[in-house]
């Protein structure tokens, strides 16, 4: 289970701080999904970034099965993200000296977790339509390919988490529909917590559960 309990963040600015968010509050169980909306600079990039223990909030607590990211040190922060979290994001920021086989791998360097982990990354590739393109660099894929490997690579470890951030805000129509339909059916199959921030209305309208971010707080839709 995921509880984000009363989150605020303030940011420092020479006026004094500027509060993004105040006091959100969310719990979701294994194999929810939900979308995040809301206008640009409200905050949804923050809040995913905390939520997935790349920031602190300034107060409040995120804990993921119970425990509390931000009570461990840095170097049990990193395995925890690398195991338990998985990213997408708008630009896939995918490496590009390497194969595409190589950057679903990427995450599996720290711990395989008794996997065999090639083997997985290449079915995952074989899901998301990319099972010929194994030795492709990224500058070879379209922008929809690489948000597939992307996709790949978030869910490499297993994670129990899965965080988007405008997963299909840079793809056309079409490379949208393919993306948000992998992303759906990926999530369905392995069960994980999804949280989508998106401005599509088109993405948000195909999970479950749906929010908006405004005037600093979540509200369901």
């Amino acid at each position: 289970m995921l509880k984000v309990e009363n989150v605020s963040k303030d940011y420092p600015t020479p006026r004094g701080p500027l509060r993004v968010l105040s006091a959100v509050s969310l719990s979701l169980e294994m194999g929810d999904a939900v979308s995040i909306m809301g206008p640009s600079g409200t905050g949804k990039s923050t809040l995913l970034y905390i939520v997935g223990a790349l920031e602190p909030p300034t107060e409040g607590n995120v804990t993921l099965d119970g425990q509390n990211p931000f009570a461990l040190n840095e170097t049990q922060l990193a395995a925890f993200r690398n195991k338990e979290i998985g990213f997408v994001f708008q630009d896939h920021c995918l490496l590009p000296q390497c194969s595409v086989l190589e950057n679903v791998l990427t995450p599996t360097l720290v711990s395989t977790d008794g996997i065999d982990a090639t083997a997985r990354a290449r079915k995952l590739l074989d899901q998301v339509g990319l099972s010929d393109r194994l030795e492709h660099l990224p500058g070879e894929l379209s922008g929809g390919e690489k948000q597939r490997v992307s996709l790949a690579r978030a869910l490499i470890t297993r994670p129990k988490l899965l965080l988007c951030d405008e997963p299909t805000g840079n793809l056309d129509h079409q490379a949208a529909e393919v993306v948000a339909s992998l992303l759906l059916e990926l999530h369905r199959q392995q069960k994980t917590i999804l949280i989508v921030v998106t401005h599509s209305v088109d993405l948000a309208s195909r999970l479950p559960k749906r929010y908006e971010l405004v005037d600093e707080q979540l509200k369901k839709l």
